[in-house]
């Protein structure tokens, strides 16, 4: 089970209440929104830059930046978040990535050197508010805290299968209104608009009375090493995160660059949104799995299937068949995110849970961001046939780090 860095008393009393009467009921709308814009800036500087300095390569440079940032920056934010408490850190950091990502358009649009746009897609990443992770860590505190004892098993795979569907439904949703703005009215409204839900919903997920209840590390709570941050159960889930991430940047960006060969680039993020649907439904899902299907094979069969859909990604070559695919490869998407968290979150260390948390969600940006670059350059290089051929690349990473992670795991009970 997950350790949050808590260090408030638990009470006196517990209740059967549920997890959302104990939250408040505005908790998760603010905390879903909050999440927004961490998913809309890889895809929105992506499609800001191709439209304004007309280079797919550049662009896809740019959104590495981006994930560069958040990889360098992310876990620290968490590190500091359970040392000072998020409120303390969430706040001023969400304030200067709205500024930021405000800012950005202009600078793209302006004059300025194509490195000066590459730093400030770098700041962006760095100042990224890490609100998913920081999620995890209050749910998980309200019911080790508040929920009674008999429920809290069950209460927290629901809620680590919620959290999971959260994040895929956002990855999907993000690129998708990025779409839908950047073809409707012009690319640099969907940045402009990551910055707007930035300053105001982060702001209210920081200052949202669930914050209280990860106040910082005191005396009291021994916190682990952080060496142990580095333990190979945990890096394996990393890695497969991380593969994940690197399909999410590869498919959409081959994706943009199948559609720019059929002339509607700008729709790329609409057509990517077919993903989300059975993935976020089989997300949800996850929860009423059997336990006897346990966490590392429900990885490597949903990882199977999101190779296989991957390989046939590669080889459709009209709108319709890649739609078709798009739709399949969501399947194989949510539940492997879910048993990925929940892996992390049981292998997580003692008071390190929200440092935890953003590497792993660190870990998604990052691989979106390489794969981005690298697809683009493909894409830009060699046409987008061979662009499409990586996301299949991106889910066997998935499946060998599935695979490491039974492996690591039998050895660990042996």
């Amino acid at each position: 089970m997950l350790h949050t860095s808590s260090t408030a008393p638990a009470p006196a009393t517990t209740d059967d209440r549920s997890l959302v009467a104990h939250a408040g009921r505005w908790y998760f709308p603010v905390a879903f929104v909050a999440r927004l814009p961490f998913a809309m800036m890889v895809v929105g500087v992506l499609t800001l830059v191709v439209s304004a300095r007309d280079s797919v390569a550049l662009g896809g440079v740019n959104s590495a930046s981006v994930g560069i940032g958040a990889a360098v920056f992310g876990p620290l934010v968490g590190a500091a978040a359970d040392r000072f408490g998020q409120r303390n850190v969430l706040v001023p950091v969400g304030l200067v990535n709205a500024v930021l990502l405000g800012v950005f358009p202009f600078v793209v649009d302006g004059t300025a050197p194509d490195v000066a746009v590459l730093a400030l897609a770098f700041c962006i990443g760095a100042s990224a508010p890490q609100v998913a992770p920081m999620s995890r860590t209050r749910l998980v505190a309200i019911i080790g805290q508040r929920m009674a004892p008999a429920r809290r098993g069950k209460v927290l795979s629901g809620t680590m299968a919620y959290e999971s569907a959260a994040d895929e439904t956002v990855f999907i949703i993000g690129p998708f209104l990025v779409g839908i703005l950047a073809s409707a009215i012009a690319p640099w409204v969907a940045v402009a608009g990551a910055s707007a839900l930035t300053f105001v919903f982060v702001t209210a997920f920081a200052l949202h009375p669930t914050g209280k209840l990860v106040v910082g590390r005191h005396e009291e709570l021994e916190q682990a090493p952080a060496r142990q941050l580095l333990r190979p159960r945990l890096v394996v889930v990393v890695l497969g995160i991380l593969g994940v991430g690197l399909f999410f940047g590869s498919t959409l960006t081959a994706l943009t660059a199948f559609m720019e060969t059929h002339g509607e680039p700008s729709q790329a993020g609409l057509l990517y949104g077919l993903m989300g649907i059975g993935s976020a439904g089989l997300a949800l899902g996850s929860a009423a799995f059997p336990r006897r299907f346990a966490l590392g094979w429900r990885w490597l069969v949903f990882g199977v299937v999101l190779l296989g859909g991957a390989v046939w990604f590669s080889q459709a070559g009209s709108v319709v068949a890649v739609g078709v695919v798009l739709a399949v490869m969501g399947i194989g998407i949510g539940p492997t995110l879910v048993a990925q968290y929940s892996l992390g979150s049981d292998r997580s260390p003692v008071g390190r849970s929200a440092t935890t948390m953003t590497i792993l969600g660190s870990a998604v940006i990052v691989g979106q961001s390489i794969a981005s670059a690298i697809t683009g350059d493909v894409a830009q290089q060699h046409g987008a046939d061979a662009a499409m051929l990586l996301p299949a690349a991106s889910a066997a990473v998935v499946v060998l780090a599935a695979v490491a992670n039974l492996v690591l795991s039998r050895r660990a009970h042996a």
